[in-house]
Protein backbone atom coordinates (compact mmCIF):
# COMPACT_ATOMS: atom_id res chain seq x y z
CA UNK A 1 0.00 0.00 0.00
CA UNK A 2 3.02 2.40 0.68
CA UNK A 3 4.20 1.91 -2.61
CA UNK A 4 0.83 2.33 -4.70
CA UNK A 5 0.58 5.39 -2.13
CA UNK A 6 4.12 6.73 -3.59
CA UNK A 7 3.30 6.13 -6.96
CA UNK A 8 0.19 7.86 -6.70
CA UNK A 9 1.83 10.85 -5.45
CA UNK A 10 5.00 10.49 -7.64
CA UNK A 11 4.11 13.09 -10.69
CA UNK A 12 6.75 11.19 -12.64
CA UNK A 13 5.09 7.85 -12.55
CA UNK A 14 1.81 9.54 -13.06
CA UNK A 15 3.32 10.92 -16.24
CA UNK A 16 4.15 8.06 -17.16
CA UNK A 17 1.09 5.78 -16.44
CA UNK A 18 -0.95 8.56 -18.81
CA UNK A 19 1.64 8.08 -21.83
CA UNK A 20 1.49 4.08 -21.50
CA UNK A 21 -1.80 3.69 -23.72
CA UNK A 22 -0.36 6.54 -26.21
CA UNK A 23 3.32 4.33 -26.23
CA UNK A 24 1.35 1.19 -26.61
CA UNK A 25 -0.54 2.70 -29.61
CA UNK A 26 2.55 3.60 -31.30
CA UNK A 27 4.12 0.50 -30.79
CA UNK A 28 1.53 -1.45 -32.40
CA UNK A 29 1.02 0.73 -35.52
CA UNK A 30 3.69 2.66 -35.94
CA UNK A 31 7.22 0.66 -34.72
CA UNK A 32 5.68 -2.59 -35.38
CA UNK A 33 4.84 -1.81 -39.52
CA UNK A 34 7.82 0.23 -39.79
CA UNK A 35 10.19 -2.87 -38.59
CA UNK A 36 8.65 -5.35 -40.67
CA UNK A 37 9.00 -2.97 -43.87
CA UNK A 38 12.29 -2.90 -43.05
CA UNK A 39 12.86 -6.39 -42.44
CA UNK A 40 11.12 -7.43 -46.35
CA UNK A 41 13.20 -4.67 -47.73
CA UNK A 42 16.05 -7.36 -46.97
CA UNK A 43 13.92 -10.39 -47.99
CA UNK A 44 12.78 -11.71 -51.79
CA UNK A 45 9.25 -11.73 -50.59
CA UNK A 46 6.26 -11.55 -53.06
CA UNK A 47 2.67 -11.22 -52.12
CA UNK A 48 1.46 -14.15 -51.26
CA UNK A 49 4.61 -15.95 -50.88
CA UNK A 50 7.27 -15.41 -47.13
CA UNK A 51 10.71 -14.26 -48.41
CA UNK A 52 14.26 -15.77 -47.69
CA UNK A 53 16.78 -12.89 -46.45
CA UNK A 54 18.61 -11.97 -49.75
CA UNK A 55 20.47 -9.21 -47.82
CA UNK A 56 21.44 -6.03 -49.82
CA UNK A 57 20.38 -7.16 -53.50
CA UNK A 58 17.13 -5.19 -53.46
CA UNK A 59 19.28 -1.96 -52.73
CA UNK A 60 21.35 -2.88 -54.86
CA UNK A 61 19.26 -3.39 -57.88
CA UNK A 62 16.95 -0.09 -57.01
CA UNK A 63 20.52 1.86 -57.31
CA UNK A 64 20.41 0.86 -60.70
CA UNK A 65 17.23 1.18 -61.79
CA UNK A 66 16.45 4.19 -63.75
CA UNK A 67 12.78 4.33 -62.64
CA UNK A 68 13.77 4.54 -59.05
CA UNK A 69 16.95 6.84 -59.69
CA UNK A 70 14.09 9.31 -61.70
CA UNK A 71 11.70 8.81 -58.66
CA UNK A 72 14.11 10.17 -56.37
CA UNK A 73 14.88 13.11 -58.44
CA UNK A 74 11.04 13.61 -58.79
CA UNK A 75 10.87 13.72 -54.95
CA UNK A 76 13.06 15.47 -54.21
CA UNK A 77 12.90 18.46 -56.82
CA UNK A 78 8.59 18.20 -55.76
CA UNK A 79 9.71 18.38 -52.32
CA UNK A 80 12.21 21.12 -52.09
CA UNK A 81 9.61 23.85 -54.95
CA UNK A 82 6.20 22.86 -53.20
CA UNK A 83 7.86 23.76 -49.41
CA UNK A 84 9.70 26.78 -50.56
CA UNK A 85 6.54 28.04 -51.89
CA UNK A 86 4.22 27.27 -49.37
CA UNK A 87 6.60 28.58 -47.08
CA UNK A 88 6.89 32.17 -48.89
CA UNK A 89 3.20 32.18 -49.72
CA UNK A 90 2.30 30.80 -46.47
CA UNK A 91 4.12 33.60 -44.73
CA UNK A 92 2.81 36.36 -46.81
CA UNK A 93 -0.95 35.06 -46.19
CA UNK A 94 0.44 34.71 -42.26
CA UNK A 95 1.34 38.55 -42.52
CA UNK A 96 -1.69 39.38 -43.68
CA UNK A 97 -4.26 37.61 -41.40
CA UNK A 98 -2.00 39.92 -38.81
CA UNK A 99 -3.22 42.91 -39.70
CA UNK A 100 -6.57 44.36 -38.36
CA UNK A 101 -8.55 43.84 -41.28
CA UNK A 102 -12.58 43.75 -41.77
CA UNK A 103 -13.82 40.06 -41.09
CA UNK A 104 -10.76 39.11 -40.32
CA UNK A 105 -11.72 35.88 -38.82
CA UNK A 106 -13.92 35.05 -41.56
CA UNK A 107 -10.88 35.14 -43.59
CA UNK A 108 -9.11 32.66 -41.54
CA UNK A 109 -11.52 30.39 -41.36
CA UNK A 110 -11.91 30.24 -45.52
CA UNK A 111 -8.47 29.92 -45.54
CA UNK A 112 -8.64 26.65 -43.80
CA UNK A 113 -10.68 24.93 -46.53
CA UNK A 114 -7.99 23.41 -48.96
CA UNK A 115 -6.59 21.65 -45.62
CA UNK A 116 -9.73 20.19 -44.55
CA UNK A 117 -11.04 18.66 -47.25
CA UNK A 118 -9.97 15.61 -48.01
CA UNK A 119 -7.13 14.89 -50.35
CA UNK A 120 -8.59 12.71 -53.07
CA UNK A 121 -11.40 14.93 -53.04
CA UNK A 122 -8.78 17.92 -53.85
CA UNK A 123 -7.04 15.79 -56.25
CA UNK A 124 -10.09 14.98 -58.34
CA UNK A 125 -10.82 18.46 -58.54
CA UNK A 126 -7.85 19.23 -60.07
CA UNK A 127 -7.76 16.26 -61.93
CA UNK A 128 -10.85 18.48 -63.69
CA UNK A 129 -9.21 21.57 -63.65
CA UNK A 130 -5.99 19.89 -66.07
CA UNK A 131 -8.48 17.87 -67.97
CA UNK A 132 -6.80 18.07 -71.37
CA UNK A 133 -10.21 18.96 -73.44
CA UNK A 134 -12.34 20.54 -70.77
CA UNK A 135 -9.88 22.22 -68.60
CA UNK A 136 -11.00 26.03 -67.29
CA UNK A 137 -7.97 27.16 -67.06
CA UNK A 138 -6.63 26.85 -70.39
CA UNK A 139 -10.72 27.81 -71.33
CA UNK A 140 -9.87 31.37 -69.68
CA UNK A 141 -6.82 31.65 -71.53
CA UNK A 142 -8.15 30.87 -75.21
CA UNK A 143 -10.75 33.68 -74.30
CA UNK A 144 -8.25 36.22 -73.79
CA UNK A 145 -6.76 35.20 -76.62
CA UNK A 146 -3.40 33.96 -74.37
CA UNK A 147 -2.66 30.54 -76.16
CA UNK A 148 -4.37 29.00 -79.40
CA UNK A 149 -4.56 25.49 -78.23
CA UNK A 150 -5.11 23.42 -74.37
CA UNK A 151 -2.11 23.20 -72.47
CA UNK A 152 -1.52 19.65 -71.49
CA UNK A 153 -0.71 19.93 -68.12
CA UNK A 154 -0.82 16.20 -67.12
CA UNK A 155 0.27 15.05 -70.45
CA UNK A 156 3.67 16.59 -70.62
CA UNK A 157 6.36 15.48 -68.52
CA UNK A 158 7.19 19.00 -66.49
CA UNK A 159 3.65 19.96 -67.34
CA UNK A 160 2.62 17.68 -65.19
CA UNK A 161 5.38 18.17 -62.48
CA UNK A 162 4.42 21.71 -62.12
CA UNK A 163 1.07 20.62 -61.94
CA UNK A 164 1.33 18.44 -59.40
CA UNK A 165 3.42 21.11 -57.24
CA UNK A 166 1.08 23.63 -57.79
CA UNK A 167 -1.88 21.09 -56.64
CA UNK A 168 0.68 20.18 -53.26
CA UNK A 169 1.12 23.95 -52.87
CA UNK A 170 -2.94 25.10 -52.87
CA UNK A 171 -3.46 22.48 -49.87
CA UNK A 172 -0.45 22.92 -47.93
CA UNK A 173 -0.40 26.80 -47.66
CA UNK A 174 -3.17 26.75 -44.75
CA UNK A 175 -1.19 24.46 -42.99
CA UNK A 176 1.99 26.70 -43.13
CA UNK A 177 -0.24 30.00 -42.85
CA UNK A 178 -2.02 29.16 -39.90
CA UNK A 179 0.39 27.57 -38.13
CA UNK A 180 2.73 31.08 -38.48
CA UNK A 181 -0.02 33.06 -37.44
CA UNK A 182 -0.37 31.68 -34.44
CA UNK A 183 3.81 32.02 -33.92
CA UNK A 184 3.09 35.80 -35.04
CA UNK A 185 0.58 36.03 -32.31
CA UNK A 186 3.01 35.45 -29.35
CA UNK A 187 4.74 38.39 -30.57
CA UNK A 188 4.96 41.02 -28.26
CA UNK A 189 3.90 44.50 -30.12
CA UNK A 190 6.12 46.30 -27.83
CA UNK A 191 8.91 44.87 -29.65
CA UNK A 192 7.20 46.60 -33.04
CA UNK A 193 6.89 50.03 -30.76
CA UNK A 194 10.54 50.20 -29.64
CA UNK A 195 11.95 49.37 -33.11
CA UNK A 196 9.80 52.26 -34.99
CA UNK A 197 10.67 54.65 -32.08
CA UNK A 198 14.38 53.54 -33.00
CA UNK A 199 13.59 54.45 -36.60
CA UNK A 200 13.01 50.76 -38.22
CA UNK A 201 11.24 50.30 -41.75
CA UNK A 202 8.82 47.80 -42.08
CA UNK A 203 11.22 45.93 -43.96
CA UNK A 204 14.07 46.15 -41.20
CA UNK A 205 11.18 44.96 -38.53
CA UNK A 206 10.44 42.11 -40.39
CA UNK A 207 14.34 40.95 -40.87
CA UNK A 208 15.49 41.82 -37.38
CA UNK A 209 12.32 41.67 -35.17
CA UNK A 210 9.61 39.25 -36.83
CA UNK A 211 12.09 36.38 -38.52
CA UNK A 212 14.31 35.66 -35.42
CA UNK A 213 11.59 35.64 -33.00
CA UNK A 214 9.49 33.58 -35.81
CA UNK A 215 12.37 31.29 -36.41
CA UNK A 216 11.60 27.94 -33.85
CA UNK A 217 7.84 28.29 -35.17
CA UNK A 218 8.78 28.32 -39.07
CA UNK A 219 11.88 25.07 -38.08
CA UNK A 220 9.02 22.99 -36.66
CA UNK A 221 6.65 24.13 -39.49
CA UNK A 222 8.73 23.27 -42.21
CA UNK A 223 10.13 20.27 -41.07
CA UNK A 224 6.31 19.11 -40.71
CA UNK A 225 5.55 20.42 -44.19
CA UNK A 226 8.90 18.92 -45.63
CA UNK A 227 7.53 15.21 -44.28
CA UNK A 228 4.26 15.73 -45.44
CA UNK A 229 5.37 16.73 -48.80
CA UNK A 230 8.08 13.98 -49.46
CA UNK A 231 6.07 11.13 -48.27
CA UNK A 232 2.70 12.29 -50.36
CA UNK A 233 0.92 9.92 -52.20
CA UNK A 234 -2.45 10.41 -52.65
CA UNK A 235 -2.43 13.50 -54.71
CA UNK A 236 -0.44 12.16 -56.85
CA UNK A 237 -1.65 8.51 -57.00
CA UNK A 238 -5.16 10.35 -57.73
CA UNK A 239 -3.58 13.09 -60.33
CA UNK A 240 -1.31 11.17 -62.34
CA UNK A 241 -0.31 7.84 -60.62
CA UNK A 242 2.56 8.76 -61.67
CA UNK A 243 2.69 9.69 -64.94
CA UNK A 244 3.36 10.38 -67.87
CA UNK A 245 6.09 8.28 -68.87
CA UNK A 246 6.97 7.59 -64.86
CA UNK A 247 7.82 12.09 -64.64
CA UNK A 248 5.53 12.03 -61.31
CA UNK A 249 6.20 9.57 -59.80
CA UNK A 250 7.27 9.54 -56.11
CA UNK A 251 9.42 7.23 -53.91
CA UNK A 252 5.52 7.10 -52.06
CA UNK A 253 4.05 5.93 -55.21
CA UNK A 254 6.49 3.34 -56.75
CA UNK A 255 6.79 1.59 -53.09
CA UNK A 256 2.98 1.31 -53.80
CA UNK A 257 3.17 0.16 -57.70
CA UNK A 258 5.97 -1.87 -57.19
CA UNK A 259 5.09 -3.70 -53.53
CA UNK A 260 1.04 -3.75 -53.89
CA UNK A 261 0.22 -3.46 -57.73
CA UNK A 262 3.13 -5.40 -58.94
CA UNK A 263 3.71 -8.16 -56.08
CA UNK A 264 7.14 -7.40 -55.83
CA UNK A 265 6.37 -6.65 -51.84
CA UNK A 266 10.28 -6.84 -50.96
CA UNK A 267 11.49 -4.59 -53.92
CA UNK A 268 8.27 -1.91 -52.96
CA UNK A 269 9.30 -2.59 -49.07
CA UNK A 270 13.28 -1.34 -50.09
CA UNK A 271 11.80 1.40 -51.73
CA UNK A 272 10.07 2.82 -48.75
CA UNK A 273 12.86 1.79 -46.25
CA UNK A 274 15.16 4.19 -48.94
CA UNK A 275 13.04 6.92 -47.57
CA UNK A 276 13.67 6.73 -43.88
CA UNK A 277 17.21 8.52 -44.10
CA UNK A 278 15.54 11.63 -45.76
CA UNK A 279 12.56 11.54 -43.32
CA UNK A 280 15.34 11.60 -40.86
CA UNK A 281 18.20 14.39 -41.97
CA UNK A 282 15.08 16.84 -42.03
CA UNK A 283 13.90 16.17 -38.49
CA UNK A 284 17.24 16.56 -37.31
CA UNK A 285 17.78 19.65 -39.48
CA UNK A 286 15.34 21.09 -37.55
CA UNK A 287 15.83 20.01 -34.07
CA UNK A 288 19.59 21.10 -34.48
CA UNK A 289 18.22 24.41 -35.97
CA UNK A 290 16.37 24.83 -32.95
CA UNK A 291 19.35 23.64 -30.28
CA UNK A 292 20.87 26.72 -31.96
CA UNK A 293 18.79 29.46 -30.56
CA UNK A 294 16.86 29.21 -26.62
CA UNK A 295 13.85 30.16 -28.00
CA UNK A 296 12.17 28.98 -24.66
CA UNK A 297 12.33 31.00 -21.27
CA UNK A 298 15.29 29.47 -19.46
CA UNK A 299 16.58 27.34 -22.64
CA UNK A 300 20.31 26.57 -23.47
CA UNK A 301 21.95 28.88 -26.64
Amino acid sequence: MALLSRLQNSRNALGLAFMLPAAVLLLLFLTYPLGLGTWLGFTDAKVGRDGEWIGLENFSFLAGDSVTQLALFNTLFYTVVASILKFVLGLWLALLLNRNLPLKSFFRAIVLLPWIVPTALSAIAFWWIYDAQFSVISWVLTQFGWIDRYIDFLGDPWNARFSTIAANVWRGIPFVAISLLAGLQTISPSYYEASAIDGATPWQQFRHVTLPLLSPIIAVVMTFSVLFTFTDFQLIYVLTRGGPLNATHLMATLAFQRGISGGALAEGAAIATLMVPFLLAAIMFSYFGLQRRAWQQGGDK
